[in-house]
């Protein structure tokens, strides 16, 4: 723990951080910079037990304990070579200098990750409070047991009463940082929550939500307002959107080409590829093509971690294909590529009135998205049908869902239509 002494004035307030997913790439430590050693078969636990808890199908104490236990009989030393391969993700360093200067207190509380690491990290970024979870050795070896409150149930809403004791602070002078619902048990003890690229839960229930850079947190918590969001479109957006309409064409090709059973085989075998390059790329090395493609369509924290936003897109396209037999199928396809896609491009462009359910989409980039849902639908379905399905499924990418909308907007409009 950082007690750096900030002089005998009374701090501000404090500032809580999530670690994983706000200072530190969330999809990187415990699955990919450790599967070179891992055998096959832990990799796939380890995958599998994240996505229980993931979906909401597990608790964070059960699916970490069987994380862990895959872990068994490292050293310490072997579990920090891995977590110091993780890169902190841009303007960490900006912001806890700048709180620091300003005299704010800043605590990070993870859930899944070491104290020890958590401490590290502290100490680089300047942070007064660090807590992780425990491991439990034996003669210097990992036995393959965590313990620590923060795992437990309400456990980080305990230690942050804790620091705010320490430091005589209110929660009204307390701010929180997080991206997932694990840190909804420290809502009661703050004034302002920040969801930084949140999932479902914090995107409803946050009162600020910021997609982009990380400093971008800093006028909410100064002046409690963000600033006047500036209107461009980066080329790697402008690109990873162009590669998600472009999707429209695939009915077609289905049509004149091929049948939709073989063209979902090879959009699943270039998902495989996908897959192998990802995996590749965050090990450092360069899959030709799919590494060049990814970096150009990456955005946010996506270079930093393994991008699986494509994969979800891949299995939508592909299940609307098998599942709903055509012209259903295709207009499916339709209200995911040109709705969802145009929906992204035009929130983002034009945005201006966030829905209060979920703060990190638009009514405006919706409205658009449904235009060209409809207009799309309309190629392989009557005009009614297609705006029946244009409208489920931007309602559907306007909610916030657990699951990536990639796959809930083709599944639930395909089945409204196939209703119709």
């Amino acid at each position: 723990m950082n007690d750096a002494n900030l002089g005998k004035q009374k701090p501000r307030g404090l500032v809580v951080f999530d670690v994983e997913g706000v200072l530190l790439p969330k999809k990187r430590y415990i699955p990919f910079e450790v599967t070179r050693r891992l055998e096959f078969l832990k990799f796939l636990k380890i995958i599998f037990f994240g996505f229980l808890y993931e979906t909401g199908l597990s608790s964070l104490e059960t699916a970490l304990k069987r994380i862990f236990k895959c872990f068994k009989g490292y050293t310490v030393e072997e579990l920090r070579y891995y977590y110091e391969k993780m890169p902190l993700l841009p303007n960490s360093e900006k912001v806890l200098e700048f709180l620091h200067k300003k005299r704010w207190k800043t605590a990070l509380i993870s859930s899944g990750l070491p104290n020890i690491f958590v401490q590290e990290l502290a100490d680089k970024l300047n942070a007064d409070y660090a807590f992780g979870l425990e491991l439990v050795t034996v003669k210097g070896r990992f036995t393959g047991e965590i313990k620590g409150d923060v795992i437990k149930k309400n456990g980080k809403a305990i230690v942050l009463k804790e620091i705010l004791r320490r430091e005589g602070v209110s929660p009204q002078n307390c701010i929180l940082v997080a991206d997932d619902r694990n840190n909804l048990q420290m809502f009661q003890y703050t004034s302002l929550r920040i969801g930084y690229n949140p999932d479902f839960m914090l995107s409803a229930k946050s009162d600020y939500v910021v997609t982009e850079r990380l400093d971008e947190i800093l006028p909410i918590i100064t002046n409690r307002k963000t600033e006047k969001p500036k209107r461009t479109l980066s080329r790697n957006r402008i690109f990873r959107d162009t590669i998600h309409i472009s999707g429209f064409a695939i009915p077609f090709l289905c049509t004149y080409l091929l049948n939709r059973y073989l063209a979902s085989l090879l959009i699943l075998l270039i998902t495989l590829l996908y897959v192998i390059s990802e995996l590749a790329r965050i090990a450092g090395i360069a899959f030709p093509m799919f590494t060049l493609i990814t970096s150009h369509a990456s955005v946010k924290l996506e270079l930093y971690e393994f991008a699986a936003a494509p994969i979800f897109y891949a299995f939508g396209i592909v299940l609307s294909l098998i599942i709903f037999p055509p012209p259903t199928g295709y207009a499916t396809i339709a209200i995911l590529t040109l709705g969802d896609g145009f929906a992204a491009l035009s929130g983002k462009k034009f945005g201006k009135t966030q829905f209060p359910f979920n703060k990190a989409k638009y009514l405006e980039g919706s409205f658009f998205g449904f235009f060209f849902a409809f207009l799309g639908a309309f190629f392989f379905v009557d005009p009614i049908r297609a705006f029946i399905g244009a409208m489920v499924g931007m309602l559907v990418e306007c909610l916030p869902m657990p699951i990536s909308d990639n796959l809930t907007i083709p599944l639930i409009s395909g089945v409204a239509l196939s209703l119709l």
